[in-house]
């Protein structure tokens, strides 16, 4: 018996999903998931092409209430610039989870990605930041840096935005971008250290092998969001940051062990707090999140599938309700 495959492209994605309060609900609903323990989340499969300089990863969760499960495919070639192409791309596969079938195709090129993490950074900053969040900062200059202030100003009052660069004008232009699009004084700024000092909030999102964030500059009242360690080897918080953190959160406390901020801190021998709460539970109320305006949390997010089959499922109800994207018969 035939049955019917919806087939979306980026363009038809952009069109019907956006980084708005819904898909922070539907991420925050992923982490709730993960908390509830029925989730079946295998471990990423990552595989390097060290011949390309390229490396594929593979993700993939079921969530029990939601109608489908996603696998994520993510490729990145990192000399394909040299050629004209893209460095990143990949696409998502929805399943049926009642039947197995697939449902849709989802040639997102990452988009969806970047709308996910963008989306947990707000879910991070809307249950650890401080309440009267005025100044977040940001260290790097790309997509992800601006899609995370973007994220955050949903969840908090934001006035002022800080970004710092180890290209001042590429921090620059990301300022400018900041300020233009969402009507907020953007700075930038030369020194990172002075970023932190004057943020309640700030957020990293480098591919950084080295810290680019040191425990020294910690502050009562402050919150960091790390997003950028996501394989073994990235690292951009001081490892004796996460000690001297009054809380550190994992999304997956089995991912961050292996590619998050805790693998280096394990590795420095810095950790000895045993087990950290993950997301989820401060999301659900079942780990204390912020107690008190002036503690300092930090939040490592190495980027889950669950939040890949929340957004792939949220995204083809968009697409049915929109009419958007072609359909097959197979």
């Amino acid at each position: 018996m035939a049955h019917d495959v919806t087939i979306l492209t980026e363009a038809d994605l952009r069109h019907i999903v956006s980084l708005d309060l819904q898909s922070v609900d539907v991420v925050e609903r992923a982490f709730a998931a993960l908390a509830g323990g029925q989730v079946v989340m295998p471990p990423i499969l990552s595989m390097a092409i060290p011949d390309a300089h390229g490396e594929v990863d593979v993700k993939t969760a079921y969530l029990p209430g939601f109608d489908g499960f996603a696998i994520k495919v993510s490729p990145g070639f990192f000399d394909n610039p040299k050629i004209g192409l893209p460095s990143l791309n990949g696409l998502m596969i929805l399943f049926s989870a009642k039947t197995g079938l697939v449902q849709a195709l989802l040639l997102d090129n990452g988009y969806l990605t970047d709308v996910r993490a963008a989306a947990a950074g707000a879910v991070a900053a809307r249950h650890l930041a401080p309440a009267d969040t005025h100044t977040a900062g940001v260290i790097g200059t790309g997509v992800q840096a601006r899609l995370q202030i973007a994220a955050a100003l949903l969840v908090q009052p934001i006035r002022r935005v800080l970004v710092w660069g180890r290209d001042h004008d590429k921090a620059a232009a990301c300022a400018r971008d900041i300020a233009s699009r969402h009507g907020v004084e953007a700075v930038a700024m030369r020194d990172p250290a002075r970023l932190v000092a004057d943020s309640q909030l700030v957020v990293t999102t480098t591919p950084a092998a080295e810290p680019v964030l040191k425990a020294e500059w910690l502050h009562p009242g402050l919150h960091v969001t790390a997003m950028g360690s996501d394989q073994a080897g990235k690292n951009e918080i001081e490892p004796a940051a996460l000690a001297a953190a009054d809380l550190y959160v994992c999304d997956r406390v089995s991912q961050c062990e292996t590619l998050g901020e805790l693998r280096s801190a394990i590795a420095a021998g810095l950790w000895r707090k045993g087990t950290p709460p993950e997301l989820g539970a401060i999301v659900t109320g079942s780990a204390p999140g912020r107690t008190r305006d002036d503690q300092v949390t930090l939040c490592d997010l190495t980027g889950t599938g669950a939040q890949d089959t929340a957004i792939a499922t949220f995204a083809a109800e968009r697409a049915r309700q929109a009419g958007a994207g072609s359909v097959i018969s197979t």
